[in-house]
């Protein structure tokens, strides 16, 4: 891993851009891309701005919430023209700064990657994003094909192995036009994708 503009290295995670300037005292609104809004944006926090390989450490001075948008004030932003020169900067924090999650929910960054298998061990393919909000969670697969997030239709979510198991409803992934291919026999454990 390279060393980042505030000395740290490790992996970082998107938890928000710069939306655009509010007020003339250097507050910027943010737009959110995470779950956990309060835990990322509070006062004290320490957010790295800008691009992945030269974001640079600022404190959030400052915090209100609008409909559940961050209102911040990072320090040495102190002027109108100083928050607009910000507009759609990233906002990242080190993956190690994340506390552990309760049982049975998860990060998005780590479901993605993972493979997606129903219950006869057929592939359905492969997560590239997780959108919705933390308690409507879909999962993307192929970049297409949408499948909730819940108990009832993710029966098992193995991070270490990078496989989510599922169960769709009838006719889920025939609506994306999709089929989970069966498994070839003959593999010791891996399955081809087929894509």
């Amino acid at each position: 891993m390279m060393p980042r503009a505030d000395g740290s290295e490790g992996e970082l995670l998107l938890v928000g851009r710069v939306a655009r300037p509010h007020g003339v005292r250097g507050h910027v609104i943010v737009n959110p891309e995470t779950d956990f809004v309060e835990d990322r944006f509070r006062a004290g926090q320490v957010l790295l701005v800008g691009p992945e390989d030269r974001a640079e450490p600022r404190e959030i001075l400052d915090i209100k919430f609008h409909l559940r948008r961050p209102i911040i004030a990072l320090g040495g932003i102190e002027t109108m023209d100083d928050a607009e020169a910000l507009a759609g900067a990233e906002l990242w924090l080190p993956q190690s700064a994340l506390a552990p999650l309760p049982e049975g929910t998860f990060y998005r960054h780590d479901l993605v990657g993972c493979d997606v298998f129903d219950t006869r061990a057929a592939l359905v393919g492969r997560v590239t994003a997780v959108e919705g909000t933390l308690d409507r969670s879909l999962l993307v697969v192929d970049g297409s094909v949408m499948i909730p997030l819940v108990e009832t239709i993710c029966l098992e979510v193995d991070l270490p192995a990078r496989r989510v198991i599922v169960n769709p409803p009838e006719g889920l992934l025939e609506l994306y036009g999709r089929k989970a291919k069966p498994p070839q026999s003959g593999t010791s454990g891996e399955v081809e994708d087929g894509r």
